[in-house]
Order: C-alpha cells, then sequence, then structure tokens
C-alpha cells in the first residue's frame, strides 16, 4: 500500500524506492547455486537500501528549501 507521501512524490516525478519482493523459501532448490536466490535478494536488498538513503537526502533538501 503506497503511503500519501510516496504518492505526492510520484506524482513530482521521484516516487519513493520500494523494497524487492521477498525471495520465495520454496523456489530454492538447496544446491548451493552460485548465485543464490537469497544472495540475488540481498543484492537487491542492498540496492534498494542505497537508493532509498538517496531519495530520502533528496526529499530532505528539497523540504528545507524556502517556498518562493
Amino acid at each position: 500500500m503506497d503511503s500519501p507521501l510516496n504518492a505526492l512524490n510520484a506524482l513530482d516525478g521521484d516516487p519513493m524506492p520500494q523494497p524487492p519482493a521477498a525471495a520465495d523459501l520454496d523456489a530454492c532448490c538447496g544446491n548451493g547455486c552460485e548465485p543464490c536466490i537469497f544472495d540475488l535478494h540481498d543484492l537487491a536488498m542492498d540496492q534498494y537500501r542505497q537508493d532509498l538513503r538517496a531519495w530520502r537526502a533528496r526529499h530532505t533538501e528539497s523540504a528545507q528549501d524556502p517556498q518562493p
């Protein structure tokens, strides 16, 4: 479910990043694949966290800008 803040930011062309879908526990074959689906999810979560930090920094800066 989108928050009102996310809906407003989507209108200005900079929507808040959303986390990746969780890895399905039943999708892992247990054979030690390289990369495993859980490794791929961890990488996607790392990217999400970086994107979210950058998004928050952009929106913190814009919230502090004086309105004309």
